[in-house]
């Protein structure tokens, strides 16, 4: 026996390795028709190693401290400089972290279409999809609270607006607020508790969901461009006909998309790391400053499709402020999304075999989830408030009418075994 086999020996008697490597890699037989789009799911979780990597470095020097230094500057806004400007590589291991976070809800918004496009949150993948959404909220609460770290005007005033929206609960909303704030304004007890939760707490439970989502797709298999299931039929040696091993197969194609993805990231990294004012706001390069409020306050860009809907509800309701309104329908347009599987009633799963309906329905809900988040970082004006409610009302119609539209929908029947068409 070889030195290497027998180290390899040593460690299975005490650690699952090959097993591991084979149940997940070697042995993990995929879909041999996936295409393009199953590309994001690697390369979001490549995204989330460039996070955690990129912010423990970061991390090394930032100082959350709300204070003023000699100079008249928040120290954390100068600790951000100081990485920017004195650290070396410091404003690349900065810009590499803030274009990553764009990079990630790009990536995540590309990665839930094609379950849209695919019917992945079809049975038996329930389970896969809610632990999806579950990701979707905590990388939400990540970014919202990363967002107040370089303590810039936009940061400090985005968080007063958002953090006040908690207080339009009848109740416990203005409790909830200060509770979440950790004082009765935005101030260096809510910059460290922010701290704490984005660098600690969030990223702990974002890493337990994104294991229980691949174990979660790994017991069940992978879904494909047909919505065919591949285990139901297999050969003498209980292999699916229509799988390949996911290594070395898969894993040389996801290294391609690494690739591609790569040269696009670090040419927006190298070339435009602001995205043009969209991933990084020019208010934000300005000091904090509690007594000067920006003209205009709006999200980042991957949350304003919600914040739009949020705008959009101005009415009150049952004596309740329309704010009140605003929020819930802003959680419900996060949380109802987790309810495509019991909404979708079609015989089919893939959009391949779908009928005109369904592929209408998509269409007009991706234009209005663009034209949502394009309102969103515009100051609102009657005419945008009005076409916000109606991409609003379209928006929830596409989840709402669901259970009706797709099981009149003339669908093509499936067929038995996966095709290259």
């Amino acid at each position: 026996m070889t030195a290497k086999k027998g180290l390899l020996h040593w460690i299975d008697e005490r650690f699952p390795l090959t097993s591991t490597i084979r149940e997940h890699l070697t042995e993990y037989y995929a879909p041999k028709n996936f295409n393009f789009w199953y590309y994001f799911g690697s390369l979001a979780l490549l995204v989330l190693v460039i996070q955690i990597v990129t912010g423990i470095f970061l991390v090394m020097h930032y100082k959350p401290d709300a204070s003023l230094n000699a100079s008249g500057i928040p120290v954390a806004f100068a600790s951000v400089e100081y990485i920017m400007r004195e650290v070396p590589g410091g404003w690349f291991i900065r810009y590499m972290h803030s274009t990553g976070a764009s990079a990630f809800f790009i990536v995540v918004y590309l990665h839930m279409f094609r379950g849209l496009l695919y019917g992945s949150y079809r049975k038996p993948r329930e389970l896969v999809w809610i632990f999806g959404v579950l990701i979707f909220l905590a990388l939400m609460a990540e970014a919202f609270m990363g967002y107040l770290l370089p303590w810039g005007q936009m940061s400090y005033w985005g968080a007063q607006v958002i953090i006040n929206l908690f207080s339009a609960i009848p109740v416990i909303g203005p409790d909830l607020s200060t509770v979440i704030r950790g004082d009765f304004v935005v101030s260096d007890a809510t910059l460290n508790r922010f701290f704490s939760l984005h660098v600690i707490a969030v990223p702990l439970v974002l890493l337990l969901l994104v294991a229980a989502h691949i174990i979660a797709l790994h017991e069940v298999g992978s879904n494909n461009p047909d919505g065919i299931e591949i285990k139901k039929k297999k050969d003498a040696n209980g292999r699916p006909l229509d799988g390949i091993p996911f290594h070395p197969y898969y894993t040389v194609k996801d290294i391609v998309g690494v690739a591609g993805f790569l040269i696009v990231f670090f040419a927006v990294l190298f070339f435009m790391p602001e995205g043009g004012g969209y991933f990084l706001e020019y208010n934000n390069f300005i000091p904090a400053d509690p007594m000067v409020t920006p003209p205009h306050i709006a999200p980042v860009w991957y949350f304003t499709p919600f914040y739009s809907i949020l705008r959009a509800v101005t009415y009150p309701l049952f004596g309740i402020d329309a704010k009140f309104w605003g929020v819930v329908a802003m959680g419900a347009a996060v949380i109802i999304i987790a309810f495509l599987p019991w909404l979708d009633r079609s015989p089919v799963k893939s959009i391949r075999y779908k009928g005109p309906i369904y592929k209408t329905a998509l269409t007009i809900f991706v234009i209005s989830f663009f034209i949502l988040g394009y309102l969103g970082v515009l100051p609102p004006t009657p005419g945008r408030t009005l076409v916000s409610q109606i991409c609003s009302v379209l928006y929830f119609a596409f989840f709402l009418l669901m259970p009706w539209y797709s099981k009149i929908d003339p669908c093509k029947p499936e067929p038995e075994r996966v095709t290259w068409k």
